[in-house]
């Protein structure tokens, strides 16, 4: 059964540990993620980006998948299945759906408006025991049109959206999507500091999380980082074993064509690279 992801977070939180939300693209993914936090004994949140949704068939396709794979697989551990960098419209197309949990990505509004949508879901998410994240960010420092530091977040915005009563926050701090520039400055834990500061005992999100240095992940914890999003390191994995089965000629012997043995190895190597993150951040026997 699907749960929000307010208490793992809260947990994680307390506890010095953070969650990972793992974006699915397909089935194979979702498999990968699910039996790989079952193996682990780890809390785990099920990503779906407004693309992915719809390359899924939709949401309500989404949903029944994965309810289908917690029963069929005996999925025991808490799973959330939550909208990634929501609009204001399709967190409410998701939680229809049956999502537990979901992201408004109200950064690019300004802050006036980004507060008084966030109202709005605070209020209907509550109603229906959805789990509810937020972002406040600004793009930071830039040169020669090649931005080094990715978003720094305003601490007090960040507070501004946190009373609001969100469940937790996601908050620039140099952090950036997809793989880092060779100029990236790194992640502002000096932002960090001053975010949780203000925030309290509110789970903070880390976004973009391929790419950055264990022991940034690990500081990035110590100040409160509740929950990391993983990506683009699970869809490289995925790609170079995919590339490597083929290159290697295995799907010319005998019935190697077979759909299911040319994707195996890719979902071996998702099931790798998530499992690498769950003890980089924490969260094995959290469940």
């Amino acid at each position: 059964m699907l749960v929000s992801a307010t208490e793992m977070l809260k947990k994680a939180k307390a506890g010095k540990y953070a969650v990972g939300q793992f974006n699915i693209n397909n089935l194979e993914w979702t498999k990968a993620i699910l039996l790989t936090a079952q193996e682990n004994n780890s809390p785990v949140i099920l990503g779906v980006s407004e693309g992915a949704g719809k390359y899924m068939c939709g949401y309500k396709t989404i949903v029944g998948m994965v309810n289908g794979m917690i029963e069929e697989m005996n999925i025991t551990v808490p799973v959330a299945l939550h909208l990634d960098h929501g609009s204001f419209e399709h967190c409410y197309k998701c939680m229809e759906a049956g999502f537990s949990s979901v992201m408004f990505d109200g950064s690019h509004y300004a802050i006036d408006e980004n507060v008084e949508k966030t109202k709005k879901l605070v209020a209907d998410c509550a109603a229906k025991g959805i789990s509810l994240e937020a972002e406040v960010g600004a793009i930071g420092g830039e040169e020669d049109g090649v931005i080094g530091k990715g978003e720094c977040a305003d601490p007090n915005e960040c507070k501004m959206i946190a009373d609001l009563g969100i469940d937790f926050l996601a908050a620039g701090i140099g952090n950036i999507h997809g793989k880092y520039p060779e100029n990236w400055e790194g992640l502002s834990f000096e932002t960090l500091d001053a975010i949780q500061q203000l925030t309290g005992d509110m789970p903070l999100v880390l976004h973009g999380g391929t790419g950055i240095p264990a022991d940034m992940i690990k500081k990035a914890i110590s100040l409160g980082v509740a929950k990391i999003n993983v990506n683009t390191e699970c869809q490289l994995a995925f790609t170079a074993a995919t590339r490597k089965y083929i290159e290697e000629g295995k799907d010319l012997q005998g019935k190697g064509f077979d759909p299911r043995k040319v994707l195996a190895p890719g979902v071996e190597a998702i099931k790798a690279t998530v499992k690498e993150k769950m003890e980089l951040f924490g969260s094995i026997n959290k469940a």
